[in-house]
C-alpha cells in the first residue's frame, strides 16, 4: 500500500513546469540593456540570479530607484505574453503531474507573473490535459504575491498543515521562500545547476524532471 509524504504540492510555474526561462531571461536582458546600457550577458546573468519575484522587484535589486525601471518592466510584461502563451508541459511534466494526482496529491500553482498568466496557464492546460488539475492557480495581483501570501492561502484554502506541504521550484529563491515559510523544498535543475541549488540550501533534494516526484511524494509500502 502507498502513502504520502505530502498531501498538496506546490509548483512554481516559469522553469519549472514551463520552459520560459530562458526566453524571459533575452527578453530582460534586451530591455536592460537599451534602457541601462548593460552589457547583454551581464543583463541576463542578473535576472536569473534575482528570479523567483515579480520582475518589477528585480529591477530594484539591478538597478535600484532607477526611474526607468518602470518602463523596462511594462515592456518586458508585454513582450513575455507571446512567450508565455507558446510555452506548454512537456510529456514528462504532465505524466509526473497525473501520476501525483493518481496518488491523491493535490496541485498547485504559485508563480510571481501576473494572476492573468497563471490563469491563462491553467485554462490552455485544462484544454491540453482533461485529466490534470490544479487545485489553486496563484499569481500576482488580487492583494497575493509568491512568497507568503501564496502559502498562507494554500495552507487555509486547502485545509493542510505546514508538514503536509511541498514547495518544488528552479529558482534559488523559491528555496529561500520554503525555509521562511518552513515548508519542504524540492528543486528542480535548469535555471540553475544541482550544485548551485545545493550550495544555498544543502538539505534540499534536487531533481531534473517532474517524473522525478513521484518517488519524493509518494511511500511505497
Amino acid at each position: 500500500m502507498n502513502t504520502l509524504r505530502y498531501d498538496v504540492v506546490m509548483f512554481d510555474l516559469d522553469g519549472t513546469l514551463i520552459d520560459t526561462m530562458g526566453d524571459f531571461a533575452d527578453i530582460a536582458a534586451d530591455e536592460m540593456a537599451r534602457a541601462h546600457g548593460y552589457d547583454f550577458a551581464h543583463a541576463r546573468r542578473r535576472y536569473l540570479e534575482t528570479s523567483g519575484i515579480p520582475f518589477r522587484q528585480q529591477l530594484e535589486v539591478i538597478a535600484p530607484g532607477d526611474p526607468r525601471n518602470q518602463g523596462v518592466s511594462d515592456r518586458f510584461e508585454q513582450r513575455k505574453i507571446d512567450a508565455s502563451n507558446a510555452a506548454m508541459m512537456d510529456e514528462g511534466t504532465v505524466a509526473g503531474l497525473r501520476a501525483l494526482l493518481a496518488a491523491g496529491v493535490r496541485l498547485v500553482v504559485s508563480s510571481s507573473s501576473a494572476q492573468h498568466h497563471v490563469d491563462h496557464f491553467a485554462e490552455r492546460s485544462q484544454r491540453a490535459f482533461p485529466q490534470l488539475s490544479f487545485a489553486l492557480a496563484l499569481g500576482f495581483g488580487h492583494g497575493l504575491a509568491k512568497g507568503a501570501p501564496h502559502v498562507t492561502r494554500v495552507l487555509e484554502a486547502l485545509a493542510v498543515v505546514r508538514e503536509r506541504l511541498l514547495f518544488v521550484g528552479d529558482s534559488i529563491k523559491d528555496g529561500d521562500i520554503a525555509r521562511e515559510m518552513q515548508i519542504a523544498f524540492i528543486g528542480r535543475t535548469g535555471t540553475f545547476s544541482r550544485d548551485e541549488i545545493l550550495a544555498r540550501h544543502p538539505d534540499a533534494a534536487v531533481i531534473e524532471t517532474i517524473e522525478e516526484l513521484a518517488a519524493h511524494v509518494v511511500v511505497s509500502a
